[in-house]
């Protein structure tokens, strides 16, 4: 199916790697240009030559910026923005938790940092993006989790997802004037090398398989491409009556997270 993708313009923070990486890979694929953000330079220009190498007409830039800070995040999107003629698309991937994350075991600014690095910097990247999308729409998706649904440590993250969540929700609203779509996508538990899950498998190998073997109904965690052919698809105008709206990405699992409070 052709996703009409061609000549678009995107953003992806987090790119350079796991799910943000297979988004770029994906859209490509679809013959759109891909602008990638992350904190390393060298990991920025490895991901740029894989994207050459598999799709070698895809026209790609980088930029390096740690996205917790709103103004290296805004000079980002306007390197982006000018190296691609443009942007339409937007998405939010990088997350994580600063430190343990849970309310027992968390140093103090640890929570709010948390935020900072899911909810707030979405919120950011939007704000930095919408003069370049204002004039002729366009579509962002902003990358959840299932623990934003469903509570499960780490007690931050959770919150922080489920903030995503509700932004994604609100900002449709707001920005629908613009014909700008806003959705969040959850992914469930996500594989692939030096992902959390990978180090997790490989540090807690019994706590890992006993969660492989109870939560998943189709044996096995989700793939990167899985969760980026989503994302894909909503970004296009195939989804153009999709907004508001959180997809779920889990193979149906049932519960979030094999960790445990501390």
């Amino acid at each position: 199916m052709d996703l009409g993708l061609r000549g678009k313009r995107a953003l992806i923070t987090g790119g350079s790697r796991g799910i943000g990486f297979a988004v770029a890979q994906a859209l490509a694929a679809e013959g759109a240009a891909v602008g990638l953000v992350a904190r390393d330079p060298e990991g920025l220009a490895a991901a740029a030559a894989r994207l050459a190498t598999g799709v070698p007409e895809a026209t790609t830039a980088t930029a390096a910026a740690d996205v917790t800070e709103a103004g290296a995040l805004a000079r980002a999107v306007a390197d982006i923005a000018a190296a691609l003629g443009g942007l339409d698309l937007l998405v939010a991937n990088a997350g994580g938790t600063v430190g343990r994350g849970n309310l027992t075991s968390a140093q103090p600014g640890e929570f709010t940092a948390t935020f900072a690095l899911n909810a707030g910097h979405a919120a950011e990247l939007i704000q930095a993006g919408l003069p370049h999308m204002r004039a002729s729409g366009g579509a962002v998706v902003i990358i959840s989790s299932i623990t934003g649904m469903r509570p499960a440590p780490r007690t931050a993250y959770a919150a922080a997802k489920a903030a995503e969540i509700q932004l994604a929700a609100t900002a449709a609203q707001e920005l629908a004037p613009y014909g700008i779509r806003v959705n969040a996508v959850s992914p469930g538990s996500i594989m692939f090398p030096g992902g959390g899950w990978d180090s997790f498998r490989r540090q807690n190998p019994e706590d890992f398989d006993t969660f492989l073997r109870t939560q998943f109904p189709f044996g096995r965690l989700g793939h990167v491409q899985e969760v980026a052919d989503v994302v894909t698809f909503l970004l296009s105008d195939r989804a153009s009556w999709i907004s508001g709206a959180n997809i779920a990405v889990d193979g149906a699992q049932i519960y979030p997270s094999a960790r445990r409070f501390d």
